[in-house]
């Protein structure tokens, strides 16, 4: 009809938008929003930058020093060997009693925190009410807020003597204490972070799940968890990485002994151990002895970098696009 007026929106190029924009501003204006806009990105830049460098002086430190040991010592010797006693006589320098103690504690840590924060991420993000949200998160944080080396004296003694009621071979310092006290720790880590995920999953997948009939049971399963599953394995890999480099929960109730053995009954010790324990020892900075910390530190870097790079990968093959 003629002379009517047409309500419908007309859309405007964000480029149209942006020059008329521009041309009506004071050019003084126009100059400064340019120099915040400037200095805002180098700002962020730089921020970014000091990860990266960090990142990168860390890894310089372990290879600078650690040419020293692996002068003296084989690569193959020290990935391979299954004796550690790098200060006591006769030395020997096979790094796998260290591992092992390693992969043991983050297996049990594991058995405990992933099972448990994910259903606690269910839990929160699917059945719990605003009410009881508002009460277990603010547990959960300060579970995660709780220092380290109280869990370990929790672990020693609490945990030890729970279990040597019911474990007649459980020794003191021991790698199944650590290891379930470890897993409680990051619980919090592997619940929040799963939480994150699964809310942030549209609701209209819940909803039309709901429509053609499945229960709560099945939309959290079959739906809400395979949606977010990137997300909840990206919680998975930095709570095992958190679970490998923690230091004194394991110095504290796993012991000192590098052993090679799958007995979480015995004492062990763990790389992080082994390197907070020599660098407080006696061994003089620069000696050949203390050197041996940054050769394990440096086989540490590896081991957590592998594992992010495998998060990295797995959360982009399972990534889901909304």
């Amino acid at each position: 009809m003629d002379g009517a007026v047409d309500d419908a929106p007309h859309e405007i190029p964000p480029e149209e938008t942006i020059t008329e924009v521009s041309g009506l501003m004071d050019p003084k204006k126009k100059l400064w929003a340019k120099l915040e806009g400037s200095i805002v990105k180098w700002l962020f830049m730089s921020c970014a930058l000091v990860s990266i460098l960090t990142t990168v002086g860390i890894l310089i430190i372990l290879l600078y020093q650690g040419y020293g040991f692996f002068k003296e010592i084989n690569l193959w010797e020290f990935l391979t060997g299954t004796r550690w006693t790098p200060i006591l006589k006769p030395r020997s320098y096979g790094v796998l009693p260290l591992v092992s103690g390693t992969l043991i504690v983050t297996v049990i840590a594991a058995s405990v925190a992933l099972p448990v924060g994910l259903m606690t991420a269910i839990f929160l993000s699917e059945y719990a009410a605003d009410r009881v949200r508002r009460v277990i998160k603010p547990i959960l944080e300060i579970l995660a807020g709780i220092p380290t080396v109280v869990y370990g004296y929790f672990a020693l003694t609490f945990v030890t003597p729970l279990l040597q009621n019911v474990l007649d071979d459980l020794l003191i310092f021991n790698a199944l204490s650590a290891g379930l006290v470890m897993g409680i720790m990051i619980i919090p880590m592997v619940s929040s972070l799963s939480e994150d995920a699964m809310i942030s999953v549209p609701r209209n997948l819940r909803e039309a799940a709901y429509a053609l009939g499945a229960t709560r049971y099945e939309v959290s399963l079959r739906v809400v968890v395979p949606a977010a599953l990137s997300g909840i394995i990206a919680s998975f890999i930095i709570a095992l990485s958190r679970a490998i480099g923690e230091t004194m929960l394991v110095t504290i109730a796993a012991g000192a002994t590098p052993k090679m053995t799958l007995n979480p009954l015995e004492s062990v010790q763990t790389m992080t151990a082994f390197i907070a324990q020599t660098s407080m020892g006696e061994q003089a900075v620069g000696s050949f002895e203390y050197n041996t910390i940054f050769a394990v530190g440096l086989l540490l870097f590896c081991m957590t970098l592998l594992m992010n790079l495998l998060g990295f990968w797995i959360v982009g093959r399972f990534r889901e696009a909304y």
